[in-house]
């Protein structure tokens, strides 16, 4: 936490400080002169850490996180989300308050416009109600339109559902939504990356979205115009290769012509019921579990390859790409590649768009 209130340090010199450190408390007992020479470490920035003026912020923000029930998680905890890890700008540290674990097995982002109409918010409550039987957990960004109704369907369904959020923990944006959101805690929870205090200013809600795209397993942009912080959200949820799905509308419909042309030029599977998503994410409540089937898999005399690929996607818990599995698993990439083809063959690892990974779930 004091880190993140040393002037010009952001996410990711906040990341190659403890990379090169070890850890978080190792960066302000480092001397100066090492500190100089990390990459991206000038002197104001080396001067501000190793006089520790900004341990007496951290340890207020601390006590009033204690105070309002809100945990604080830096990226190195094992119970931040893994998801969130995966990606390089993902936040380094964030607020979290309510009742859910931010590594749920299943995720969907559901965005779209603030002039939601009639036909938006059916198929909010129609896709909803379809992930019900997958106990999906719903991200959203609590805003007005889309964003709300599909955190309210999700409470209405007894579904988790989480609120990212472009101000500070304690200030709810917009102020209506405030009633919803405290339901919220119970079933889910409001994140941000935000400190206390911090105002819903227009530039914190770009950063917002990323979180929303870094948390989800697959997108769903339910109607949005030309331009706007669905479309956003959409794009940074394909540089995250993650799969991105949006409701088509009438031609000429301003609310359609976002999602329309995402799916023109390629940027969203067509999305028309819960079934299309079932489809591309191989999500199916009928087949079952093959790595706890022993019947169709048996894990104890797999080969030692086969066990180190399993144990890694499991883990992790979201596709993982060749490369990065080649990397984590010291498997080189030609053995790789067949590892997971008869992984593949056996019914337990499923191959996604952009060479990615998956435990096939049931």
């Amino acid at each position: 936490m004091a880190l993140h209130f040393v002037p010009g340090i952001g996410d990711h010199l906040v990341k190659q400080l403890v990379s090169y450190c070890g850890s978080a408390e190792n960066i302000f007992k480092t001397p100066k002169g090492k500190l100089l020479k990390i990459p991206g470490i000038g002197a104001v920035t080396a001067e501000s850490i190793k006089t520790g003026n900004t341990f007496y912020a951290a340890e207020k923000e601390f006590r009033r996180a204690e105070k309002e029930d809100v945990e604080i998680l830096f990226f190195t905890d094992k119970s931040f989300p893994s998801r969130l890890k995966a990606i390089d700008d993902s936040p380094s540290l964030i607020y979290v308050k309510g009742n859910i674990n931010l590594n749920h097995p299943r995720t969907v982002g559901v965005v779209g416009t603030r002039q939601a109409t009639g036909y938006g918010k059916e198929m909010v409550e129609k896709t909803v109600e379809g992930l019900v039987r997958h106990q999906a957990l719903i991200i959203s960004g609590l805003a007005y339109g889309i964003d709300i109704h599909a955190h309210k369907q999700a409470l209405k369904h007894k579904l988790p559902t989480v609120g990212i959020m472009g101000s500070g923990i304690d200030i709810i944006y917009p102020a209506a939504h405030g009633e919803t959101a405290k339901k919220m805690l119970d079933q889910g929870a409001l994140v941000t990356e935000n400190h206390f205090g911090v105002k819903p200013d227009a530039h914190n809600f770009p950063a917002r979205n990323r979180i929303i795209a870094g948390l989800c397993d697959a997108l769903i942009v339910i109607e949005a115009a030309g331009k706007g912080g669905a479309l956003i959200t959409a794009d940074i949820a394909n540089s995250y290769n993650k799969d991105v799905f949006a409701v088509p509308g009438n031609i000429g419909s301003t609310y359609s012509e976002g999602c329309n042309k995402l799916i023109k030029i390629n940027k969203a599977h067509l999305f028309t019921s819960v079934k299309d998503l079932e489809y591309i994410m191989n999500w199916s409540s009928e087949s079952p579990d093959p790595v706890r089937n022993p019947t169709l898999f048996d894990r104890e005399n797999a080969q030692p390859d086969e066990q180190n690929v399993i144990r890694l996607l499991r883990e992790k818990n979201i596709p993982v790409m060749i490369d990065d599995l080649s990397l984590q698993s010291g498997i080189p990439l030609n053995l790789l590649a067949s590892v997971l083809l008869n992984l593949e063959f056996s019914g337990v690892v499923v191959t996604l768009p952009g060479k990615r990974y998956t435990l096939k779930r049931g």
